[in-house]
C-alpha cells in the first residue's frame, strides 16, 4: 500500500511540476506579448480593426474641340446573392416574386432564376452571381425587387461597383483617345494616347477615410471628416473635331475595304495651329473587318517613297544648284548606280523633262539624277537639309511609343555608294506619317513648321488650368522664293501630274503621291508589299488643312496600288466633304446696303399711310400686304381673296370712308 501511495505521490509531483512549468511559460509568453512584442501586436490588432479606405477620385472627361464627349467614366454594377442570409420563411415568401422581377430586366425566364436561387440556397452559396455590367438604372431597379429590397442582411443582396471608361463615339479614334491601366499579367502600368499622356491631369488624387471594423464584417467611419479628401481630375479638351473625324474614318475605311488592304492611317491637321482635327488608324482582323489597332500615324516609321521627293526639290532650289526649269533626260525610264537600277513607274520613262515636270510626274530617274549629280561630292550638304527640317529625330509628341525615324548620315557604317541616290526617291530612309505631314503642313503654313497638337487645354469646369499654344518647331524651312516654287509644283501635281485624277475645277488641292515597296530587301518577293500614300493640303491657294493618307498592302490583284489611285481618293473625299458638308461659317456681308426696288415700294407705302385720308385710296397694283396694313390703319375691315398684288377692290377709289366698313380685295 505504501508503494502505491509513493507512486501516486510521484505522479502528483510530476503533474504539479508540469503545471508549474506551463504557468511559467504562460507568464513568459504574456510578458513577451505585453512588453517585448507589445508594439507589434498592438499594431497588428489596429490593422485588423482599423484601416484606411480609398475614396476614388472622379476621373476627368475628354472632350472634342466642338464639345462632344470622347471619354468619360461611368459606374458598372455587379449583383450577387448571399443565399444563406435570408430566413427560410422570408426566402420562400419572396423567391417567386424575385424571379418574376428578374425576368423583366435580365434575359432569362422566371423559372430559370427560381431554380438557380433555390439551388444556391440548398448549396449554401454566399456569393451567387445574378448579373454583371449593369447600368446605374438597372442596378436601382434590381435593388428594389422583392427580397433584395430588404437589404444585405435580410435579403442577401450583394452589390459590387467598379468604374469603367467609356468612349461615347465608339471605336472611332480609339487609339488616339487611348487608355491608362495596369496589365494584370505583369502588374506593369500600360497606356496609350491622350488617356495615358495626360493621366496626371485626368486621374486626380484619391482620398482616404479611416474606418473601424464592427459587427458582421461592417466598417464604420471613425471620424465625420476624411483623412484625405479626394481631388477630382481635370477635363482634357482635345483638338479632335468629331465631324471631320467621322469623315476621315469612313473615307479611310471604305478604301481599305475596297482594296482589301492590311492597314492604313489618315491624319487631318489644321495648318496654322498644328491642331490634329482627325486621326484614324485601322487594321484588318482575321474576319476581314477593320478596327482601331496600332496608332500607325504616330508609331509606324517606314520608307515613305515618293512623298519624300519634296525634300529633294526644296534642297536643290534652296542651294540653287538647279531650278525648276532645268532639264533632265529620263534615259528610257532606267538609270544605274553601282550596278543597281533606278526605274520609273512609267515604262520607257518621260523623255527629256524639266525638274518641275519630273517632280509632277514623280519620275525617279529625274529626281535621283538631280540629287546625285549635285550632292555626290558632298552628300553631307544634302543630308543636312533633312536634319535641319527635323526629320532625323522624333517630333516629341506627348504619346507613348512614337516611332523613331532613320536618316543615314555620311560616314555611318551603313552608308554606301547607293545610299544617296536611293534616299532621293524615298528609300534607305524611315519616317512616320506624322513627320511627313508636319513637313507638308509647313509648306502650306508659309514655311513655318509647327508641332502636331492633340490637346488644346486642360479645364476644371469653365476654368482653364493650362493652355497648349501652337509650338513652332522650325520658323523658316526655306526661303520665300523656294516656297513659292514648291507650292506651284505641288499644285501642278494635282492639276496635271500623278494626282490629276483628283483634280476638280471647283476645289483646289495640292500635294504629292507616293508608292513605296516595303520589305523589298529583307523578306524576299513574298514578304514585299506596297504602301500607297498621298500628302498635301487644301485649298491650294489659302490652305486651311493639311492631310496625309497611307494605305499598306493593298490587294495587287486589283492591278492598282499607286498612291494616286489608292490613297489619293481618300484625301479628295475628306477635303471635299469638309468644305461641302460642313455647316457654313460664312458671314453675311453688307446687311445695311439698300435695294432700290424695295426702297421705292416702302416709300410709296409710307407716303400713302401718312396722308390724312378721308376717301378710299386707289389700291390697284399695290402689294397685298401693304394694302391690308394701309386699310386697317384707316379703320376698315379687310377680306382678301388670292395672293400677290391688288387687282380689284370692292369699294371704289374716291368713296368716303365709313369706319368699320368691310372692303374685299381681289389679288392677282
Amino acid at each position: 500500500m505504501a508503494v502505491d501511495d509513493k507512486h501516486i505521490s510521484y505522479r502528483i509531483y510530476l503533474v504539479a511540476v508540469f503545471i508549474f512549468l506551463m504557468a511559467i511559460a504562460i507568464v513568459v509568453k504574456l510578458t513577451n506579448i505585453q512588453w517585448v512584442d507589445g508594439d507589434y501586436y498592438r499594431k497588428l490588432a489596429k490593422q485588423r480593426t482599423v484601416r484606411n479606405f480609398i475614396i476614388p477620385a472622379n476621373k476627368g472627361n475628354i472632350y472634342s474641340a466642338d464639345g462632344s464627349l470622347l471619354a468619360t467614366s461611368i459606374p458598372n454594377y455587379e449583383i450577387r446573392f448571399d443565399a444563406k442570409a435570408p430566413k427560410k420563411e422570408t426566402f420562400e415568401k419572396y423567391v417567386k416574386q424575385l424571379s418574376d422581377s428578374l425576368e423583366t430586366v435580365l434575359d432569362r425566364p422566371s423559372g430559370y432564376y427560381e431554380k438557380e436561387l433555390r439551388k444556391a440556397r440548398e448549396n449554401k452559396n454566399r456569393y451567387y452571381l445574378i448579373a454583371r455590367k449593369l447600368s446605374y438604372t438597372e442596378y436601382v431597379k434590381i435593388k428594389s425587387f422583392p427580397l433584395f429590397n430588404l437589404g444585405a442582411f435580410k435579403g442577401g443582396i450583394i452589390v459590387e461597383q467598379e468604374t469603367v471608361r467609356k468612349h461615347p463615339i465608339g471605336k472611332i479614334a480609339e487609339r488616339t483617345i487611348g487608355y491608362d491601366k495596369i496589365d494584370p499579367a505583369t502588374g506593369m502600368e500600360v497606356g496609350k494616347g491622350i488617356e495615358w499622356a495626360f493621366k496626371s491631369y485626368l486621374n486626380g488624387k484619391d482620398g482616404k477615410i479611416l474606418k473601424q471594423k464592427i459587427a458582421k464584417g461592417q466598417w464604420k467611419p471613425i471620424r465625420d471628416v476624411n483623412e484625405v479628401d479626394p481631388i477630382d481630375g481635370y477635363d482634357v479638351i482635345s483638338t479632335i473635331d468629331v465631324f471631320i473625324q467621322d469623315i476621315a474614318h469612313h473615307a479611310l475605311l471604305k478604301q481599305l475595304e475596297d482594296y482589301e488592304a492590311d492597314h492604313g492611317c489618315v491624319v487631318v491637321m489644321e495648318t496654322e495651329t498644328g491642331y490634329i482635327k482627325a486621326i484614324s488608324n485601322l487594321g484588318r482582323s482575321e474576319d476581314g473587318s477593320y478596327y482601331e489597332t496600332t496608332n500607325y500615324a504616330v508609331a509606324e516609321s517606314h520608307e515613305p517613297g515618293s512623298t519624300f521627293k519634296l525634300v529633294d526639290l526644296m534642297a536643290i532650289l534652296e542651294d540653287k544648284v538647279a531650278d525648276t526649269s532645268t532639264v533632265y533626260d529620263s534615259h528610257g525610264g532606267e538609270i544605274r548606280y553601282y550596278g543597281r537600277a533606278v526605274r520609273d513607274s512609267h515604262k520607257g520613262g518621260y523623255g527629256k523633262v524639266s525638274l518641275a515636270r519630273g517632280f509632277e510626274l514623280s519620275s525617279n530617274t529625274v529626281m535621283v539624277q538631280a540629287v546625285y549629280e549635285n550632292y555626290k561630292s558632298n552628300p553631307s550638304k544634302f543630308v543636312n537639309h533633312i536634319n535641319e527640317l527635323g526629320l532625323n529625330k522624333p517630333l516629341g509628341l506627348h504619346f507613348k511609343g512614337e516611332g523613331r525615324p532613320y536618316i543615314p548620315q555620311p560616314g555611318d557604317k551603313h552608308w554606301s555608294g547607293t545610299t544617296l541616290p536611293w534616299m532621293a526617291f524615298g528609300y534607305n530612309v524611315s519616317v512616320t506619317p506624322m513627320q511627313t505631314l508636319a513637313l507638308y503642313n509647313a509648306v502650306a503654313n508659309n514655311g513655318v513648321m509647327v508641332k502636331p497638337q492633340f490637346v488644346s487645354e486642360i479645364k476644371e469646369w469653365n476654368k482653364t488650368i493650362k493652355k497648349f499654344d501652337t509650338e513652332v518647331i522650325n520658323p523658316k524651312i526655306c526661303s520665300p522664293e523656294t516656297l513659292k516654287k514648291v507650292k506651284a509644283v505641288l499644285a501642278n501635281v494635282v492639276k496635271k501630274g500623278t494626282g490629276s485624277k483628283l483634280y476638280s475645277k471647283d476645289f483646289s488641292m495640292a500635294g504629292k503621291t507616293g508608292t513605296a515597296m516595303v520589305n523589298y530587301g529583307n523578306a524576299g518577293r513574298e514578304g514585299m508589299y506596297y504602301a500607297s500614300s498621298f500628302a498635301g493640303y487644301f485649298p491650294a491657294d489659302h490652305p486651311k488643312y493639311s492631310c496625309i493618307v497611307v494605305v499598306h498592302k493593298p490587294n495587287t490583284a486589283k492591278n492598282n496600288y499607286y498612291g494616286a489611285d489608292v490613297a489619293g481618293p481618300v484625301f479628295k473625299r475628306i477635303a471635299q466633304k469638309i468644305f461641302t458638308d460642313a455647316p457654313s461659317t460664312n458671314k453675311i456681308k453688307k446687311l445695311d446696303s439698300k435695294i432700290q426696288k424695295q426702297e421705292a415700294s416702302y416709300d410709296k407705302y409710307t407716303a400713302e399711310a401718312n396722308k390724312k385720308i378721308n376717301q378710299i385710296p386707289n389700291l390697284k397694283g399695290m402689294p397685298g400686304m401693304d394694302a391690308i396694313a394701309l386699310l386697317e390703319n384707316l379703320g376698315l375691315k379687310v377680306k382678301v381673296n388670292g395672293m400677290g398684288k391688288v387687282k380689284n377692290q370692292s369699294i371704289q377709289a374716291g368713296t368716303s370712308i365709313s369706319k368699320n366698313a368691310t372692303i374685299v380685295l381681289e389679288l392677282s
